[in-house]
């Protein structure tokens, strides 16, 4: 049984809602790269893109940062981008939810051996259970659960868009 905490609306509404914060942290900049871990992830970095490219005149790119998310150690970690080099620029890596930190702590590793102006992290939602040492730039919904407690964001599939609580 699954308890509806956004609908497909209100999580649109947080989603653009992110995006001008994105572009407010970032309006001096030329382009910007959106770096989505694979799944609901990337699925929010897409839109993320979108927006962006309706509100600003920021060149934006899209990066698909690929791994196995239960990996208990560091895993091999792919990029899949149409940008050729994040060398000085400002990037904002995004995930679904942020838990323990983990996930996002094993998805840095690529970003912290090349030059970069600014690495910013944005989650639809932060679970406040942090177990590494990360934390979100932007959220689109914060709220405390138990460890018991699952969040789903469905981002991928148009007519279920929206966060959910099991």
């Amino acid at each position: 049984m699954s308890n509806q905490l956004l609908n497909k609306t209100q999580t649109l509404q947080k989603i653009r809602r992110i995006a001008y914060q994105i572009y407010e942290q970032n309006f001096e900049e030329s382009s910007i790269i959106i770096a989505g871990i694979n799944g609901e992830g990337y699925a929010f970095a897409e839109m993320l893109v979108n927006e962006l490219k309706q509100i600003s005149n920021i060149d934006t790119y899209i990066a698909k940062v690929s791994f196995e998310k239960h990996a208990t150690e560091q895993p091999e970690i792919t990029i899949e981008s149409q940008v050729d080099t994040f060398r000085n620029k400002n990037i904002v890596l995004c995930d679904d939810v942020l838990n323990t930190g983990k996930t996002l702590a094993f998805s840095l590793r690529p970003f912290l051996s090349i030059p970069i102006k600014k690495l910013q992290v944005a989650v639809m939602v932060d679970r406040n259970h942090p177990n590494f040492p990360i934390s979100a730039d932007y959220v689109g919904y914060s709220l405390s659960t138990t460890l018991n407690e699952h969040i789903q964001v469905i981002l991928s599939e148009e007519e279920k868009t929206g966060v959910y609580l099991f």
